[in-house]
């Protein structure tokens, strides 16, 4: 029986079509359901750098800066800052004013007192992102930036000032910065730069992660690890919705319906961990979740007929949307692995022919059911520097990958057909994978692809949470993974390869003085020609060692029910939730009209 047919029975066999949404809580209580998709790591905003755990830090904390929710290209605005920053003519002094009367939500470590967060507190935190003993993945954002870090970096203490992170008062921060930074006020806007009270983080030596504490729209309630989360509204937060919106309709009924509002409307959210496609695809159509971004590319058929919503669904009020997500999924290789690592030409040509190998086509038609693109380079669609008429110089070619390995040390076979290694041994290939439905799919595509040019493969599942912190230590030697845009410029992606930045977001641990140059000579270049044939040799360099094959940037089908309100994706923004209304009274309805 076919995968799509099981689940075709699970869900006849589940009552789906007649299941109904969760009852209301006692007394109308607003309360978001939602479910992330692998389990979430510590909640230190310094630290974490997957998804799940950055989707609910930037619900817990607070940056200066936000994006405008509604604005299309996207906009930054004020967050805790009261207004956007003063900046000095040549671009390197940013002056910041703080709202005052934000507060942390309550922790012992305030000893009783309720705590105001001030300028200094977001020294603290920025300079956080140096301590060596967090190993912060986000310190390429400030590190060598900022105005005297290096005594930072020389001997770290919080108690080293610095000219370029200064608190002139209880509400005004300056920035200075070495040199004009285009991405800058981005990097404001991510969590990693939300404040931390200094007495939390002292008051659990180590354990940063496991004490959330901050000034966001939510606060931690229920945490049972890697299984459910509840986030309760903050009582003391004072943000009130302020937003851009277009000429779209909806959008301006959005901007209505939130006009002067206090965030969040909903009085909790009840976060599930649903690793398992089928899993989060029976419990959104059971009404157990209010929305589903992303569709499962293997659930599509259940949900989609003919690039529409199946009837039965649209009856129900469902509605579908198309989103172009600023993600791009790849392969990477270890460059330090002894078996495909390296710079020889036998090693190039190695992982050239795996790139060769990759059957995009089939990727996008079977897997993704269509809602996907080729990626051409690491750079998605509408993230500045994108060149859409840019082409791979390496395409699906198993003849010429074939060619390639024999000319390079390769030829010789065992037995049964694979290939041995040039010294005459064995050579397996070892590629990590998810422990998933999804997961497996991907792995029988990679196996057929790389047996299709003699290659022998062994897959080794595991948590994806468990493979990023082995892919830290440089103990994987393959595995698929996917960036979704921290900020929408090209340097958020072109970081990815750069070589300092290796064991934390560069995974392949690709270090090539040529492109290293030019990641530094791009990102002081705004964007434009001279930044973009820098780009274009990047791109290319990229396709000649081949540390990663660009696998497809995702086309997302998102589907919420009518109950929910204000639901607009965001380009950047992981999570939507603090902007998100319930009409309680309409999810009771259907729920007694579907029992």
């Amino acid at each position: 029986m076919t995968l799509h047919a099981s689940f075709c029975t699970l869900l006849l066999a589940a009552g789906v079509a007649l299941a109904a949404p969760p009852a209301g809580p006692v007394g109308g209580e607003k309360v978001l359901y939602m479910f992330l998709s692998t389990g979430e790591t510590g909640l230190d905003p310094a630290a974490a750098s997957d998804i799940a755990t950055l989707s609910l830090l930037e619900n817990l904390f607070d940056p200066l800066l936000r994006y405008d929710y509604l604005a299309r290209p996207v906009t930054l605005r004020p967050n805790t800052a009261s207004a956007m920053p003063e900046v000095s003519a040549d671009g390197r002094t940013y002056t910041f004013k703080i709202r005052p009367g934000i507060y942390f939500t309550p922790d012992p470590a305030f000893k009783g007192v309720r705590r105001e967060m001030t300028a200094q507190d977001y020294v603290y935190s920025l300079q956080r992102l140096y301590d060596p003993a967090i190993k912060s993945p986000w310190s390429y954002m400030f590190d060598g930036k900022l105005a005297g870090d290096e005594a930072l970096k020389k001997q770290f203490s919080h108690d080293t000032a610095i000219p370029g992170l200064q608190a002139l008062d209880r509400t005004t921060l300056r920035i200075r910065l070495k040199e004009p930074d285009n991405n800058f006020l981005f990097y404001m806007a991510t969590p990693a730069s939300s404040v931390v009270a200094r007495e939390v983080i002292e008051a659990y030596p180590g354990q940063a992660g496991n004490h959330p504490v901050g000034t966001g729209p939510f606060m931690i309630g229920d945490w049972k690890r890697s299984d459910r989360i509840v986030l309760l509204a903050n009582p003391y937060s004072s943000a009130v919705f302020s937003a851009t919106p277009g000429k779209d309709p909806e959008d301006q009924n959005i901007a209505a319906a939130l006009a002067g509002k206090r965030l969040p409307r909903v009085d909790r959210v009840e976060v599930k961990i649903a690793e398992e496609f089928q899993g989060r695809m029976l419990g959104f159509l059971k009404g157990e979740y209010d929305y589903l971004e992303q569709v499962p590319e293997s659930m599509t058929d259940m949900v989609i007929r003919d690039g529409a919503l199946k009837p039965e669904l649209r009856q129900r009020g469902m509605q579908l949307s198309r989103f172009p997500v600023l993600q791009t999924y790849y392969m990477w290789m270890n460059m330090n692995d002894p078996v495909l690592g390296g710079y020889t030409e036998d090693r190039i040509a190695l992982r050239r022919a795996i790139a060769l190998a990759y059957n995009n086509a089939e990727d996008i038609s079977l897997l993704k059911k269509g809602f996907a693109i080729k990626a051409e380079s690491p750079l998605p669609p509408n993230v500045l520097g994108y060149d859409p008429a840019y082409r791979s110089p390496v395409p699906y070619n198993p003849a010429l990958a074939n060619a390639l390995l024999d000319r390079h040390g390769y030829g010789k076979r065992d037995g049964v057909g694979f290939r041995l290694a040039p010294d005459g041994k064995p050579l397996t290939l070892s590629m990590h994978s998810e422990a998933t439905v999804g997961g497996r799919l991907r792995d029988e595509l990679w196996r057929k692809c790389l047996n299709s040019i003699g290659l022998r493969v062994v897959f080794k599942s595991d948590k994806k949470t468990e493979i990023i912190k082995a892919s830290r230590l440089g103990k994987v030697t393959m595995f698929e993974s996917n960036w979704i845009a921290d900020f929408p410029d090209g340097e958020n992606f072109y970081q990815l390869l750069y070589g300092p930045n290796a064991g934390r977001a560069n995974y392949a641990r690709f270090n090539l003085p040529a492109y290293n140059t030019r990641y530094e000579a791009a990102r002081v270049l705004a964007d434009g020609p001279a930044r973009q044939r820098l780009y274009f040799e990047m791109n290319q360099l990229i396709h000649a060692y081949n540390p990663w094959v660009p696998l497809t940037h995702s086309v997302s089908a998102d589907i919420r029910h009518p109950w929910l309100k204000n639901y607009k994706r965001h380009p950047v923004e992981l999570t939507s939730w603090r902007y998100l209304d319930v009409d309680v009274a309409q999810r009771a309805r259907l729920s007694q009209q579907q029992r």
